[in-house]
């Protein structure tokens, strides 16, 4: 028997649901937080960013520390960033084969939604092999004019789909990008594995989550009916 997608298309955020990036991209920025004075530890430093735009937290970053974040220090960040995910990045286990199978089933209807830059999605979905899975459907929440937990990243993908919003599935795996999913209408499947950059069940289902799963082997049959 066939397999038959669920839903009009399916919209995937990019670090913590595609990528393993999150521990990696959050030591960089730890790193560069002492270096500023701050001496806060990595598990705080977790608490406090991961998921969020970093230039959004400009404010407690300068509360803490009494430097301003600027375009050098951002540049900076980004170089250091990007020679650790070249050197270390992992997609999440079981997500390639379970992007495949959901592709053959939404055939041109999957996207990539994520509130980093542009270059940073490419690099990473270049890493782990599946940037020719998601093709042009690749979206940055900085390139549009609310990052979230607003929705407009979300709403970008589903316009250029040609989908209603309301009849997506979005794959999220932070509180900011399940909120996010919600504002746009979509169900939203919270991903929340052991490990201690990702939320617990509780946390997502909280802000909206419609439900929640723990393994990537088991999102295609969420997906499909």
């Amino acid at each position: 028997m066939s397999a038959h997608p669920k839903y009009s298309a399916v919209l995937f955020d990019c670090d913590g649901v595609l990528v393993d990036s999150e521990s990696i991209t959050n030591g960089v920025l730890h790193a560069m937080l002492v270096e500023l004075g701050w001496q806060l530890t990595a598990e705080e430093s977790i608490a406090r960013f991961v998921g969020k735009m970093l230039r959004d937290e400009a404010d407690v970053i300068e509360e803490h520390t009494g430097f301003r974040i600027d375009d050098e220090w951002m540049n900076e960040f980004r170089r250091r960033r990007n020679e650790n995910l070249r050197a270390s990045l992992q997609a999440i286990p079981g997500v390639v084969d379970a992007v495949g199978r959901i592709a053959e089933a939404y055939p041109g209807r999957i996207a990539c939604a994520s509130g980093a830059d542009r270059p940073k999605i490419e690099l990473q979905l270049r890493k782990i092999g599946l940037l020719d899975a998601f093709e042009d459907r690749i979206f940055s929440g900085m390139e549009q004019p609310n990052s979230k937990p607003a929705p407009d990243v979300y709403l970008a993908a589903a316009d250029s789909l040609g989908i209603d919003p309301a009849e997506a599935a979005v794959i999220e795996d932070s509180p900011t990008g399940v909120m996010a999913g919600v504002a746009a209408g979509s169900r939203v499947l919270g991903f929340c594995p052991e490990s201690p950059v990702h939320q617990s069940t509780e946390t997502l289902l909280a802000v909206g989550a419609a439900e929640t799963f723990a393994s990537m082997d088991d999102l295609p049959g969420l997906l499909l009916e």
